[in-house]
């Protein structure tokens, strides 16, 4: 089977597609036939060998949630499973490929109405933009703002803070272009990616959902009301500075919060109700995703180029 597999680590030059032997299900596993594999944030972090201290070498396939069909169960797996049409998460690994495997417990069947491509575009960010919320105590006629919400997370969370009564919806993103797209998903207020502009738009926030973290994150933790609480969810821009919790301190009587946010800690059964939930709002057309666009497996390194270029609105699927 055709998959794709890391060279060598740096710029999307380092993307190979190779032939691999079709995986096989071990048990609690399936294997899937892909149909559409989504490309993430976190695909570009382990390509440009940023998380190399976590055992990622040389010949990793990348890839970490796809959509297709089950053709093979591995051992303790219903065989009611073989045909379905599914999303399911892989892991770190093993999604740029023809054939994926999975453990059945990261597989979900998709509603009719909800195409592959779709699903890989809201499946893994949609859970994290949901849990993000909560965990920053999103209540209603609170003031949000996220940060990079032109990426899939970003572009989901926005939906979700305004769909729960937000009192304003601020986003930070690179155009007035994108600023348009991401008003029709519910934004009330558009900044510039370092957070100028928008004469009308709160001068601070009661809730930071932060997609890019980088070397202006403490400038956005000064945008904080007090009570603000502030949750990271990703690092497409790298690291913080080292002395970042210095501002907190700094704000001690305003009794800030910043925490970080993964979906790993989520367990496994609350994953899957949320993720199903979207998928049928989605199908319903009560969620909306975005896909930037669909381009074959073996253009998977022009995929990471247009990502690292800051082109992409949305997600960047490819199709086998």
């Amino acid at each position: 089977m055709k998959a794709v597999s890391i060279k060598t680590f740096g710029d999307p030059d380092g993307l190979r597609v190779v032939d691999l032997p079709e995986p096989t299900p071990t048990s609690g596993q399936v294997r899937i036939a892909t149909e559409a594999i989504g490309v993430g944030g976190v695909d570009a972090v382990i390509r440009r060998g940023s998380l190399a201290a976590h055992g990622f070498r040389s010949g990793h396939v990348l890839g970490s949630e796809v959509a297709g069909y089950v053709v093979e169960v591995g051992e303790g797996v219903d065989s009611s499973w073989v045909g379905q049409r599914v999303w399911a998460f892989t892991g770190l690994s093993g999604g740029y490929a023809e054939q994926a495997v999975a453990a059945v417990d990261e597989v979900l069947p998709l509603p009719a109405g909800l195409t592959g491509t779709d699903a890989v575009a809201l499946g893994g960010s949609g859970v994290v933009a949901h849990f993000a919320l909560e965990r920053a105590r999103l209540a209603p006629g609170d003031t949000v703002l996220v940060r990079g919400a032109a990426g899939s997370i970003g572009i989901t969370a926005v939906q979700l803070a305004a769909g729960r009564g937000a009192d304003a919806v601020a986003v930070t993103t690179s155009s007035p272009e994108r600023g348009e797209r991401l008003q029709e998903l519910g934004a009330t207020h558009v900044l510039s990616r370092s957070g100028e502009g928008g004469p009308d738009a709160p001068e601070g926030f009661d809730v930071v959902i932060d997609v890019v973290a980088g070397p202006e994150l403490p400038l956005f933790l000064d945008r904080l009301n007090a009570n603000g609480r502030y949750v990271t969810v990703g690092v497409v821009g790298g690291p913080p500075p080292a002395d970042f919790g210095t501002r907190l301190m700094d704000a001690f009587r305003t009794s800030l919060s910043f925490a970080t946010f993964s979906s790993d800690t989520v367990p496994g059964p609350e994953r899957q109700a949320v993720r199903a939930s979207q998928f049928a709002d989605a199908a319903r057309g009560d969620l909306r995703t975005v896909v930037h666009e669909v381009l074959p497996l073996e253009q998977a390194a022009q995929a990471h180029r247009r990502m690292d270029d800051g082109e992409v609105f949305g997600r960047i699927v490819l199709a086998p």
